[in-house]
């Protein structure tokens, strides 16, 4: 060819193998993912015949990841981060410490340095966030209280490393490396100024973000044009996310995370989830191909009791450090399994933190084999955890007494203080879920003097109802023992304004079963779901898109009827 070609026949060859394994593996009832990580496997350098450009894949995929996390920015508000802080925040520090000091103690036992051994230990210790929201979305639960935990905690761990990958080179010294180049400024001024970069970014995103992008997006919303909306939309996810790394130090998919928070704010977020969408699939895909290509398949063979070990800290260990820690803060077990499996894998900051350990001298080049060898085999099974989970809550349920008693255990906040007036008691309306719907009716329920008691699943918001006055019991509503606690058996209504209707019907039947002549009134985002829901439960569904729909007939046959000329 009379020029180079790399980029087109890495696109070709990744998507088009991606294509077929992945379709394959589905035929098979595997996940899609498995394909698309075999297809980088089959055209990657360690496997005879085309090996497409291990850079421009990198490269390529690093893009997915910017539009990935800009996705998850327009759909993850502040709010919903600030109300997971308090089990996000010392979760996934002490998970951070727990899975270090796993991967660590394992590196020492094979003889390698402590320097070394640290930067393992880092690498096993931090989930991949593109893994994560591909499996919380297939499931459905991405918008769910315990989706919003997950992913809270993740935005944790990111912050983390983003620390670990600014401070490893001027520490490499320290940690055993002669000849390590340095800044050579103290610790603790270098830790300083990480912090005020990075504290400055988030500051100027939520500060100045706010009001400069949604008002861009506004500008170019009012030419017309659905390409300059779309490129809008991506030269935004793109450029923050390339100008955070560059001006203060911050990784990409960090910055293209606030990016999306900060975006949120402007009213045409939806649209610019829905344009970005395909751009995001299609680079998704690249970004398990690339991670497929790094893989090198002897090691399988020459190492094969220390991949397992690998394996089993990170699918084991960090599972079940984080189902003890979820546990701790009183949260349900249901709750701790899906976090569990949610941190049962590693991805992006991994490879590029043992990346950067091999560069400085610190990780020997088996230790990045290793750690690239429990990601695929980690990515590839994650699926499986999140399908056991249903299954495994079973059964503990039915074998285990302790388990039984986790759920069981004395918890003020599970049931309305013995001081709660008479009126809450009897009825009342039972509000299940207090954000942004549910928000709203309560507000609507104070206006008329309507007494309602709220069920919610975040115990920091059920605090702070609690000191408002309001009655609240925290909770899982498809636990009868929530509903009880509600005294759903004597409530007028109950009121369903969560946007997860995967457990309605649980709550239906008890609710149905305490009280027969309970009126109930649900949400719903589907359409087919809501038909389906109004024929078995014979509740009063809403349906998102059908109220707009209601209330802007409305006011236009209102409009159209005042301004009428009389013959």
């Amino acid at each position: 060819m009379p020029h180079s070609v790399s980029l087109i026949n890495t696109i070709a060859a990744g998507l088009g193998l991606a294509l077929i394994l992945g379709f394959l593996a589905a035929r098979l009832r595997l996940p899609a993912l498995v394909g698309y990580l075999l297809a980088g496997v089959i055209i990657g350098p360690f496997t005879p015949g085309f090996v497409a450009d291990a850079g421009i894949a990198a490269q390529l995929a690093e893009i997915g990841v910017m539009l990935l996390m800009f996705g998850v920015g327009l759909h993850f508000s502040l709010d919903d981060l600030l109300a997971v802080r308090k089990i996000a925040l010392p979760g996934a520090l002490a998970q951070i410490a727990v899975a270090t000091l796993l991967g660590g103690g394992l590196a020492l036992w094979w003889g390698w340095s402590p320097g070394a051994a640290l930067v393992f230990g880092l690498a096993l210790s931090v989930a991949s966030t593109v893994v994560l929201l591909r499996a919380l979305e297939s499931l459905g639960i991405l918008d769910s209280f315990t989706g919003r935990i997950a992913v809270g905690w993740l935005v944790v761990e990111d912050l983390a490393m983003v620390l670990v990958l600014v401070l490893l080179p001027p520490l490499a010294g320290t940690l055993g490396v002669s000849g390590a180049a340095g800044s050579g400024d103290p610790l603790w001024q270098t830790l300083g100024l990480t912090l005020l970069q990075v504290g400055g970014f988030v500051a100027l995103m939520l500060v100045v973000g706010r009001r400069v992008f949604p008002w861009i997006l506004w500008q170019v919303t009012r030419t017309g044009s659905r390409e300059l909306f779309t490129l809008c939309v991506v030269a935004a996810a793109v450029s923050i996310a390339y100008a955070s790394a560059a001006l203060f130090g911050v990784s990409f998919a960090l910055g293209a995370f606030f990016a999306g928070m900060v975006m949120r704010e402007s009213q045409f977020a939806h649209r610019a989830a829905q344009e970005s969408l395909p751009l995001r699939d299609a680079f998704a895909v690249l970004f398990f191909v690339s991670v497929g290509m790094l893989f090198d398949p002897s090691v399988l063979i020459e190492r094969p009791l220390q991949v397992l070990a690998v394996v089993l800290v990170i699918v084991l260990g960090k599972s079940l450090a984080a189902c003890a820690l979820v546990l701790v803060f009183r949260y349900p077990l249901g709750t701790a399994l899906t976090v569990s499996a949610s941190l049962a894998q590693i991805g992006e900051f991994s490879f590029i933190l043992a990346g950067l350990g091999v560069s400085l001298g610190l990780l020997p080049v088996e230790g990045q084999s290793l750690v690239l060898a429990g990601a695929l085999i980690s990515i590839a099974t994650n699926p499986l955890w999140f399908s056991l989970i249903a299954p495994m809550q079973k059964w503990l349920h039915a074998h285990s007494s302790f388990a039984r008693g986790l759920e069981m255990r004395d918890d003020p906040l599970a049931e309305l203080p013995m001081t709660t007036e008479a009126k809450y008691l009897s009825r009342q309306v039972v509000l299940v879920g207090y954000g942004r719907v549910g928000r709203r009716i309560a507000a609507e329920l104070d206006a008329n003097d309507v007494p309602y008691v709220v069920a919610e699943q975040n115990r920091e918001l059920v605090e702070k109802l609690r000191e408002a006055g309001t009655p609240a019991v925290w909770g899982d509503a498809a636990d009868p023992a929530v509903l009880i606690q509600a005294h759903i058996a004597r409530a007028r209504v109950l009121v369903v304004a969560t946007p997860d209707t995967m457990n309605v019907r649980q709550m239906m039947e008890t609710a149905r079963t305490l009280n027969p002549t309970i009126q109930t009134v649900i949400r719903s985002h589907n359409e087919q779901e809501a038909r389906l829901l109004t024929q078995e439960t014979s509740a009063t569904v809403f349906l998102g898109e059908q109220e707009l729909a209601q209330a802007m007939a409305r006011d236009v046959v209102q409009r159209a009827v005042s301004m009428a000329v009389p013959a």
